[in-house]
């Protein structure tokens, strides 16, 4: 089965955090976030990946190459976009028989996928408690499509679009679709051709995430992190990285847990020096090449990345991931976030609940508050409007080279802009 990853995208709805970083290589856990739906794809029993490409096209060249997990890897370049069915359209020309589409933005369990792949043409579907938001699927006895209600008032059943598709090769006949309402060519416009000669089916599936705004980065971490919900899948053997994990059976000369090699590759980054008096929980995934000081605590769903270091004396829990090359400093505090690429924050802060791009730099004292005294969800700005995370705790959201001046304020639901600035002493409580 060839498959298509639609990775052409900016995220305009995850900035800043997109300024530098095409949003399908926003960090999940141990990697991209597209590698996830690529490993469930190869997993489920693809022979050929497609990746269409637009924004940030040369770090999915860099990342993926010409094979991943043992398949051959290709692109196809989408110039402007214009929309899903264009997505497809761009890769068209390497299609030899029936494939399957799948959203880079979305996270997929294996086994869902190898039933989708199964037959041709059909949809993936999920229940959810609230489809007003999706385009809703309707079928019939047999499981076939019999419409597709978008963003229903009132919808006809709990079944939305999972964005995953397969397709028989005569249905790029079909792309050619005329623009929508929103200037795009879309996908579901190509449905709706399928649905009338009754030949779309419907695969439901057990688990599913679109990880379309900041929050649900957030969400995405918790599931794929060491240790996540059950219903998901942690990164398997296609992972590009090999994992160090901490081994109680193996202590430091001082009696306390240190971590154990699992096999990295030759050339790679030295064992993770770990100081024996770290406390490092059991859930705790430290790679190669990290650095651990003195009195820090680590515990809960807990990845950090090669070159990364903690301490002294700091404090990490939750579902956190801690980035390649980020520094956690003194007595800093991280709960259940997401620190990218070059992150620092170097001492006497709190962070909890929240996401800092990539060469953020938090002076010294930067606190993060995460909840609302009256118990609401907090709110974020999502491209100018203001929308409910329906998360009772959320921080901030940090653009890639933001820094605050020491002791700094950021109230729940704060957004700073890439390279935004704030004073010594300020506090935060408008997007900046």
């Amino acid at each position: 089965m060839q498959v298509i990853i639609l990775a052409a995208g900016r995220g305009t709805r995850m900035g800043p955090l997109t300024d530098t970083l095409a949003k399908p290589m926003l960090p999940v856990a141990d990697r991209p976030l597209v590698a996830h739906a690529a490993t469930a794809a190869v997993d489920a029993g693809a022979d050929e990946l497609i990746f269409t490409v637009g924004y940030g096209e040369d770090q999915l060249r860099a990342y993926f190459g010409d094979h991943y997990a043992g398949v051959p890897v290709t692109y196809a370049v989408q110039k402007e976009q214009l929309g899903t069915a264009d997505a497809v359209a761009a890769a068209a020309d390497a299609i030899t028989g029936p494939f399957a589409v799948l959203n880079g933005d979305s996270l997929y369990r294996t086994g869902d996928l190898k039933k989708l792949f199964a037959s041709a043409p059909q949809i993936g579907a999920i229940n959810v408690d609230n489809p007003s938001n999706y385009g809703v699927l309707v079928t019939d006895v047999d499981d076939v499509v019999t419409d597709v209600e978008e963003k229903p008032d009132q919808p006809s059943s709990n079944l939305i679009n999972a964005g995953a598709y397969t397709f028989t090769a005569d249905t790029l006949a079909l792309l050619d679709v005329p623009k929508s309402q929103r200037g795009e060519h879309e996908l579901t416009d190509v449905l709706d051709r399928l649905i009338e000669r009754a030949e779309l089916g419907c695969v439901t599936f057990d688990d599913w995430l679109d990880v379309g705004r900041p929050w649900e980065l957030l969400a995405a971490n918790e599931r794929r992190l060491p240790g996540g919900s059950p219903r998901s899948e942690s990164p398997g053997p296609a992972c590009s990285t090999r994992l160090v994990r901490s081994d109680p059976s193996m202590t430091s000369d001082g009696g306390h847990d240190v971590a154990t090699d699992m096999g990295s590759p030759m050339g790679a980054p030295p064992k993770p020096a770990i100081h024996p008096s770290a406390t490092i929980g059991e859930e705790v995934v430290v790679e190669p090449g990290v650095s651990v000081g003195p009195g820090v605590v680590i515990e809960g769903r807990v990845l950090l990345r090669t070159g990364c270091s903690v301490g002294p004396n700091a404090y990490v829990r939750g579902a956190t991931l801690l980035d390649e090359d980020s520094h956690v400093g003194h007595a800093v505090e991280i709960k259940n976030s997401v620190l990218m690429r070059g992150a620092t924050v170097g001492h006497l802060s709190y962070v909890g609940d929240s996401i800092l791009g990539e060469n953020v730099n938090f002076g010294a004292g930067t606190v993060v508050a995460n909840l609302r005294h009256d118990g609401e969800p907090v709110s974020l700005t999502v491209k100018t409007k203001r929308l409910s995370t329906g998360r009772r705790k959320f921080g901030a959201v940090v653009g890639p080279n933001a820094m605050t001046g020491i002791q700094t304020g950021l109230n729940p639901g704060v957004t700073l802009s890439a390279n935004a600035r704030t004073a010594p002493g300020e506090n935060v409580s408008r997007d900046r």
